[in-house]
């Protein structure tokens, strides 16, 4: 079933509470662990306010930007980032970036979807062991 971007089952109140709780939610998954909120923004997204796939995983970037910025600052002032591993990785993230957000435009819905599961599976598992 495809989100069509209408949202008819939810009032506009529910919505702004739901979106307000799992921001905060999302926000401190994002700052606790140093990352991960991306992964948690696709299906709020998608199931709560019915954005369709492509739009939710972008909307997620747009999302998880400023949560970025604001956890490295936080972490930076506090001394807990070397600066060269950043320099290498941020790198690597920027071109990464570009290159998915690319792909993410020409990919098939179910190709997507599949793609996104398999690695959340994968990083859930890894986490147990």
């Amino acid at each position: 079933m495809e989100n069509n971007g209408n949202n008819t089952q939810l009032s506009t109140k529910k919505l702004v509470i739901l979106g307000l709780i799992s921001g905060v939610f999302i926000g401190f998954v994002n700052g606790f662990f140093g990352g991960g909120g991306g992964m948690l923004v696709v299906p709020v997204l998608y199931y709560i306010f019915k954005l369709p796939e492509k739009v939710s995983h972008a909307t997620a970037l747009f999302i998880i930007l400023p949560l970025s910025i604001v956890g490295s600052v936080v972490y930076i002032i506090k001394g807990g980032v070397w600066s060269l591993n950043l320099l290498y990785s941020g790198i690597g993230f920027i071109v990464g970036g570009i290159v998915g957000a690319v792909l993410l435009k020409k990919a098939n819905n179910k190709v997507l979807r599949i793609i996104f599961a398999s690695i959340m599976l994968i990083a859930g598992i890894r986490l147990l062991f």
